[in-house]
């Protein structure tokens, strides 16, 4: 007997919980997501779940209602910080430090996922948005846009140092390069460089410097693409507005 084909149904489309399709959506973090589930906030197809695990099916074939709202209306938003020195990139944080979010006490923003992150002793330019899609594209390490920061280090590199810096180095199993490197201004016993990423790894400036035996005393992201920091304050933010963000769209996977 001839073999049918049957179109993949819907009950054999992967699956994920139900609070995890709402964060990765950009609503809310996970944990905010299972509150608003297990409150009754949250409607499948009509009727209240209270499952933070039920299944939702990828093809998006369910509705999913909060609050009234259809999921797929929630209005997109992006924004950038210069995020100060000594916050976490996370919404909470398990030790009590302070988070990128203390910056928008009081702003009644909705619910906005870091794009990347920077550590605490970083500072500089930092996106949030939610638009899980937009925010995909800019952090994927393969075609994002280029990254570039400003690095003051312990020692005043040569050309030779800073041409390494372009070969990189096996640090941990990895291959830690800068996309560029040079050097912006030079004191006595320290230096400020440009450094470009073409991708972005844990601590991967650090990492790299080190490598070198150079330490970073500070470090500040300058510009993602072609979005520069510019005159925000420390702690401040402001809304991209749409040739921004379209212009940050246009420059994923363009890398030369």
């Amino acid at each position: 007997m001839a073999r049918r084909n049957f179109t993949r149904t819907s009950a054999q489309s992967p699956r994920h919980g139900l609070a995890r399709v709402l964060s990765k959506q950009g609503l809310c973090s996970r944990t905010e997501a299972a509150r608003w589930i297990q409150a009754g906030r949250v409607e499948v197809d009509g009727r209240i779940v209270r499952d933070p695990e039920f299944p939702i099916v990828q093809d998006g074939a369910q509705r999913i209602v909060v609050d009234g709202r259809a999921l797929d209306a929630a209005p997109r938003l992006y924004l950038m910080l210069n995020k100060p020195r000594g916050v976490v990139t996370t919404a909470q944080d398990e030790r009590g430090r302070d988070t990128v979010y203390r910056c928008f006490d009081g702003a009644g923003l909705p619910w906005l996922a870091p794009v990347g992150r920077l550590d605490k002793a970083s500072e500089g330019l930092l996106l949030f948005s939610n638009d899980p899609a937009w925010a995909a594209g800019i952090t994927d390490p393969a075609s994002g846009p280029l990254k570039t920061y400003h690095v003051q280090v312990d020692a005043v590199p040569d050309e030779a140092l800073l041409a390494s810096l372009l070969e990189g180095a096996l640090v941990e199993g990895e291959r830690l390069r800068a996309a560029s490197a040079r050097l912006l201004r030079s004191g006595e016993r320290n230096a400020w460089l440009e450094i470009v990423l073409d991708e972005g790894r844990n601590r991967q400036i650090r990492r790299l410097l080190a490598a070198f035996d150079l330490d970073v005393l500070r470090l500040v992201r300058v510009a993602i693409g072609p979005l520069v920091l510019g005159e925000i304050a420390k702690g401040q933010w402001r809304k991209l507005d749409d040739a921004e963000v379209a212009a940050l769209f246009s420059n994923v996977d363009v890398k030369n």
